[in-house]
């Protein structure tokens, strides 16, 4: 009797211990381990969130200073012929772009470059395709001078012009309250700049990498994986996916006989006149590229699809399958955000 007592006990305790090592039926399945999980700590050690305004101490961004920027992006008077303005050519209701080939200026002539967007520009490390220029501001003056562009003659009739106008005046004097002379060639860039300083463009993807793994959906998770997988964050990296390096376009191939460009750009050559920097341009973001065509300096391919294709092989001396391309412009089509509004005219 009590060898039986005593084998019962023992069997209440082993069946105790053993159901205490199952796990309690909820009626739903525990989550599955993300499949992605090994991308997204790719992504935030190559990538990163872009930030509310693009900053500058050499130009602190001010209300006044960006209202007058926007005043001045927006006005046809800084063109020769009263045509022209920032926003002709870096529409910000297409995205910061004209979606031409090449620009129209003040006369009717074309440029020989692919305007690029104004979107984020001020977090590029330089401006133009060639880095000619070193930031917004100084990127600013220049269309307004180009003979091709907005043909102003001078700084001084542009200068001459801005102080006939009274609002002018006024706004130049509350953005600079401590110059004597405010209304100079140099504040103007100022102000575009600082204009410019703000138009930053975040999207699902930011959120994303500040670790709302539901930013993105599956199959632009797959594309994200995709687009990291064949190589293309060697270039496109950092919180534009691009804009912090030069690189030879054509590492593989010569990029004329993939875009069949009509004519054959030196590139950063023309600015350094080194050997090595023929066919070198600045990598451009990949922010709100599906928004943003045609591509390349010269405009010279219109299709999204076309133009990573053309980069593989170029690039990386890679041809993707029809089935890769999808997956990669599913991704880059998460990086389309929008103007704020208060930016637009």
């Amino acid at each position: 009797m009590t060898k039986t007592i005593v084998f019962l006990f023992l069997g209440v305790i082993v069946l105790s211990c053993t159901s205490e090592k199952k796990p309690k039926f909820t009626g739903k399945k525990p989550p599955a381990k993300d499949p992605y999980a090994a991308t997204f700590n790719q992504s935030v050690k190559m990538f990163a969130p872009l930030p509310d305004e693009a900053v500058s101490e050499e130009n602190p961004i001010t209300d006044e200073k960006v209202a007058l920027g926007k005043m001045l992006y927006f006005d046809n008077r800084l063109s020769l012929n009263n045509t022209q303005s920032c926003n002709t050519c870096h529409n910000l209701n297409t995205f910061g772009v004209d979606n031409n080939p090449t620009s129209q200026g003040n006369n009717g002539g074309f440029g020989d470059r692919n305007s690029p967007t104004t979107l984020n520009a001020a977090l590029h490390f330089t401006q133009f395709w060639d880095g000619r220029e070193p930031h917004v501001e100084a990127q600013a003056g220049g269309p307004i001078l180009n003979p091709v562009e907005m043909e102003m003659p001078s700084e001084g009739a542009v200068i001459d012009r801005l102080k006939g106008v009274a609002e002018y005046v006024e706004m130049f004097s509350a953005a600079f309250p401590d110059d004597k002379s405010p209304i100079t060639y140099e504040n103007l860039k100022k102000a575009i700049g600082a204009f410019e300083r703000r138009l930053i463009t975040p999207t699902r993807f930011d959120d994303y990498l500040n670790g709302k793994s539901d930013a993105l959906t599956a199959k632009e998770k797959q594309g994200l994986k995709k687009f990291l997988d064949v190589g293309c964050g060697t270039c496109h990296a950092g919180a534009l996916l691009g804009g912090d390096q030069f690189q030879k376009f054509g590492v593989h191939v010569d990029y004329w006989e993939l875009t069949e460009s009509k004519e054959k750009d030196l590139g950063r050559f023309n600015v350094t006149k080194k050997e090595d920097d023929k066919y070198v341009f600045k990598v451009p973001s990949l922010r709100n590229i599906e928004k943003t065509a045609p591509y390349f300096h010269d405009g010279s391919v219109s299709d999204l699809s076309e133009t990573v294709k053309i980069m593989a092989k170029a690039q990386l001396n890679k041809d993707l399958s029809d089935a890769e391309v999808k997956q990669i412009v599913t991704f880059l089509k998460s990086l389309t955000g929008e103007v704020p509004e208060e930016l637009k005219k």
